[in-house]
């Protein structure tokens, strides 16, 4: 087990780790953006940044734990979705764990703050997406299943392999298919992205640099925060989270896209 450097004593890099575990765990639950706080945290901590990505992934399954154990009166009556939407997601974990591990990342890294970007305008325009779809189908509820199936694989692969706000592009991906609640949508993405997590991190226990002393204090705190987090989206009015949920989305494309050199 490795400890904690960076010109921190281990009490403080573990604090700052578990603060930044609650921030995530709410983050993660209520919008998808755990690793907005996660993995700055664990670079903060001194980790260097293959690390920091597969510690992340390894924590953040706590953070799937804490978002269920918050919102069983959202999935309630789920039980056939939740399995077809985790077994597709895990899939493509499983993908993006063996590219993270097999590949290099650089040129996959200059797509993420694109795809973020993405996620986060189909959110904003969600509405109109939404009519327009009830036009081309007769069954104005659901969009098909393999289209669907297709883009939940994707997610999954990109959780898999990055993750940083995979929350938000599957979001996006199950608020067009259904008219339901966003408080229950969300309550399946965080499932569903939970699957492609948990895959991964299954492989990176095992096969990549995990620091797991960090994984511990940083899953310590997403547990709280991402069981806290189901019960902050039901008290909040759903537009204006939406809309919150997307600028975050926006600012960290922004942030990443700088950060690979734009």
């Amino acid at each position: 087990m490795k400890e904690l450097i960076a010109g921190q004593s281990g009490l403080g890099a573990a604090l700052l780790l578990l603060a930044a575990g609650v921030a995530s765990g709410l983050a993660g639950s209520v919008a998808g953006l755990a690793s907005l706080f996660s993995y700055p945290a664990l670079l903060a901590a001194g980790l260097p940044p293959v690390a920091a990505n597969v510690t992340n992934t390894v924590a953040l399954f706590s953070n799937t734990v804490g978002s269920a154990a918050g919102s069983r009166a959202e999935l309630r009556g789920q039980r056939g979705r939740l399995v077809r939407l985790a077994v597709t997601a895990a899939l493509g974990g499983a993908i993006g764990a063996a590219l993270l591990l097999g590949t290099p990342s650089s040129a996959f890294e200059l797509v993420v703050p694109w795809l973020i970007a993405l996620g986060s305008v189909l959110i904003l325009a969600r509405e109109p997406l939404r009519r327009l779809t009830a036009k081309l189908n007769s069954d104005s509820a659901s969009v098909p299943r393999i289209p669907l199936a297709c883009a939940v694989l994707l997610v999954g692969l990109y959780g898999g392999y990055f993750g940083a706000a995979a929350g938000v592009l599957m979001l996006a991906v199950l608020s067009l298919s259904t008219t339901e609640p966003l408080p229950v949508t969300n309550a399946v993405k965080n499932i569903a992205t939970g699957a492609a997590n948990v895959t991964a991190a299954l492989a990176y226990a095992f096969l990549a640099p995990v620091d797991w002393s960090a994984a511990a204090a940083l899953g310590l705190g997403c547990l709280a925060g991402a069981w806290m987090g189901p019960a902050v989206v039901r008290r909040l009015p759903e537009t204006p989270l939406r809309v919150a949920i997307a600028l975050a989305g926006l600012a960290l494309a922004w942030s990443l896209w700088r950060n690979a050199g734009g």
